[in-house]
């Protein structure tokens, strides 16, 4: 039995580092960062260093206009502890939503949302996740496993790595041509080619 108590105590004071890493250390852990971790280190940096492009993006004005017009009696912008979500539905358990205009990034949303539920079963709460595709008319509902809770302590710890350290070096894809970054991340390029072209041209 002592073994067993200090094997509880060791997993709670264990817990009690994850909750301070994420809550209250150097780097602050949000959803959107968790999203931009599954989808582009660079792009997470450069959020996480508050160098943020996303108001001038049409696909996020689309998103807004989807989360404004299409839930309008749902309780929106829950925000808990500085984590926000999109909204909630009340009954017998919680839900948490969020509002996604694709599913091209699914991976990356659904790590989102996990994060939300690992956040919230830290503070007793127990709920489960749907992810909303009012385009499609569709539903996904997400619960979280223990596997799942495995894979998002290790985002969290990537994440702060990464946020700490030196900006990633961009890396091309094709997601990139519908970034509010890419300008950002390849006008070095565009000036090379540009260059090349020039020289190009001489020969």
């Amino acid at each position: 039995m002592q073994k067993k108590k200090c094997s509880d105590e060791s997993q709670s004071e264990l817990e009690k580092n994850i909750h301070a890493e994420v809550f209250l250390g150097p780097v602050r852990i949000t959803g959107v960062k968790v999203n931009y971790y599954h989808v582009c280190e660079t792009k997470l940096w450069l959020f996480s260093r508050n160098i943020s492009l996303e108001n001038e993006s049409d696909s996020v004005a689309i998103g807004k206009t989807l989360h404004e017009d299409r839930y309008k009696k749902s309780f929106k912008n829950v925000t808990i502890d500085g984590i926000s979500i999109d909204f909630v539905k009340t009954g017998k358990r919680l839900e948490i939503h969020e509002i996604k205009k694709s599913k091209k990034m699914d991976a990356a949303d659904r790590a989102q949302l996990l994060f939300y539920l690992y956040f919230l079963k830290k503070r007793g709460i127990d709920a489960a996740g749907v992810l909303n595709y009012p385009l499609l008319n569709k539903t996904e509902k997400i619960e979280l496993n223990p596997g799942d809770e495995a894979s998002t302590e290790k985002d969290i710890e990537n994440i702060g790595n990464i946020v700490l350290g030196s900006m990633p070096l961009p890396e091309r894809k094709k997601i990139c041509s519908k970034c509010a970054y890419e300008e950002f991340c390849f006008c070095g390029d565009r000036i090379e080619h540009k260059e090349q072209r020039k020289i190009n041209e001489t020969l």
